[in-house]
Formats: structure tokens, C-alpha cells, sequence
């Protein structure tokens, strides 16, 4: 679960009887097993794969980055690279936006889903907020595919956004360039409702990611929303028993 990947899959790996993991998995496992710098650089190596270098981006999450997002348990709370691959959250992000390890790995893209998506189905978005996000999601990729030119994550994300969304292309063609920033965002839940949340995004300078946070303003019916939402939410995360 803390990977992302299904049990079955993490078997064929340990039994040496999957298919070479791709450098996300990689990642995402480094990241379930708090590895350290070295350690992750070794198991990359072992699979035959390099590890995140100068030039490329990082999508490992740094020890410290998942001690604070797993102390974050009162706000739903997740982490993105540069180029908007969500790389990990904690419970209440999953509870309120769906569960992202369900999601195949190259569609756990904040920007993929929103041109090509299907799961970004719980943001109640408004012509405003919808043209809003789209024009910041399109800005920021432009400023991280100058940032990254020869990331191979960046070339394929765009290529599949250019040949999949005419909407994106058009924004593309503008040129706007921008970094992706604080906001305000609704999000239709379908067991607690609308809620408007403050989203702040908090710059991880050593690894180029954001630290993504939702929060609402005290005593007010969002605040209470989200209350309900760590009740039934989370209770709603819980594995059943068979």
C-alpha cells in the first residue's frame, strides 16, 4: 500500500519472476522502505537503472518531506515533482481525491489528468476555476520542460498531452510560462459534498517538488465538511474482510 503497487506484483519482484520495474516503482519502493540516498542509488543500480541525476527530475521523496506529510493526519496533504507526478500523500488526500495507488503509475499526473484524465472527477470546478487550473497546469510544464529538457518523464507526459488533448495544445500554443502556485480549489465529494479548500504549495528546493496542502477556514461549513470527511473518509479507506 505505502508503494503503491499490488501485492501480487511486489511478489513476482521479490521472487525474481516480474518484469524489470520501471524507475517509478523504483522510486515509490525506495520511498515505502526509507531507504537512504545510498541505499535507493543501489537498488536503482540493481535493477539496472539510474538513479534521479542532475538534470533529471527527482521523484524520490526525501526521509524528512514523508516524516511531515505522515505527521499531517487533521488535512489531506501530498506530494508532486516538478512535473506534477504525484509521488505521495497521506490517507485523508486519498479519502478525499480517490485512492491514486489504483491509478496506473503513468497516469498519476496532476496535469495528465486533468487534459486526459478520468479521475479527477471530484473537482466541482466552475468555468473560472476550471479555465484557472488549466491555464497554471499548461504554464507550469512549459517552465519545467525548459527546467528539464532531457527528462525522459517530461518528453513523454508532453507527447502524450499533445497528441491526446486538442485543449491542450491550444493552451500550449500560447506560450504563457509559470510556476505552479498556491490556490483555491472545490472538490465534490460523493459521501460529505462540495468543499472549497486553500491549497498551499510548499517548495521543496533540494528535490524541485511541492508539499501540496488542503485546507479550509475555521468554523465554517468546509471546515465541517472536512471533519466529517476524517470520520466516514477514512473509515471508508479501510480494507474490508472477505
Amino acid at each position: 500500500m505505502l508503494a503503491g503497487i499490488s501485492v501480487d506484483y511486489l511478489v513476482r519482484l521479490e521472487q525474481g519472476r516480474g518484469p524489470t520495474p520501471s524507475e517509478q516503482v523504483l522510486a515509490s519502493l525506495a520511498r515505502a522502505l526509507r531507504l537512504t540516498d545510498d541505499e535507493r542509488a543501489h537498488i536503482f543500480h540493481l535493477a539496472g537503472s539510474n538513479a534521479p541525476r542532475p538534470g533529471f527530475i527527482n521523484s524520490i521523496v526525501r526521509p524528512s518531506t514523508q516524516r511531515v506529510l505522515d505527521r499531517m493526519t487533521d488535512l489531506p496533504a501530498l506530494v508532486i515533482d516538478a512535473k506534477g507526478d504525484i509521488v505521495a500523500w497521506n490517507p485523508l488526500a486519498a479519502a478525499l481525491l480517490g485512492d491514486f495507488s489504483s491509478w496506473p503509475p503513468g497516469q498519476r499526473n496532476v496535469t495528465w489528468q486533468k487534459f486526459l484524465g478520468t479521475s479527477n472527477h471530484r473537482f466541482a470546478f466552475d468555468p473560472d476555476e476550471d479555465e484557472r487550473t488549466a491555464i497554471e497546469s499548461v504554464a507550469s510544464l512549459r517552465g519545467v520542460s525548459a527546467r528539464y529538457p532531457d527528462d525522459p518523464g517530461v518528453q513523454r507526459l508532453l507527447a502524450e498531452l499533445l497528441a491526446g488533448s486538442p485543449r491542450f495544445v491550444a493552451l500550449w500554443n500560447e506560450g504563457r510560462v509559470g510556476e505552479r502556485r498556491s490556490s483555491r480549489k472545490t472538490v465534490r465529494h460523493p459521501m460529505v459534498g462540495t468543499i472549497t479548500f486553500d491549497c498551499d504549495a510548499l517548495h521543496i528546493p533540494e528535490t524541485d517538488q511541492q508539499l501540496i496542502v488542503y485546507s479550509t477556514p475555521p468554523s465554517t461549513p468546509d471546515a465541517d465538511a472536512l471533519a466529517l470527511l476524517r470520520t466516514i473518509g477514512l473509515q471508508d479507506m479501510q480494507p474490508t474482510s472477505a
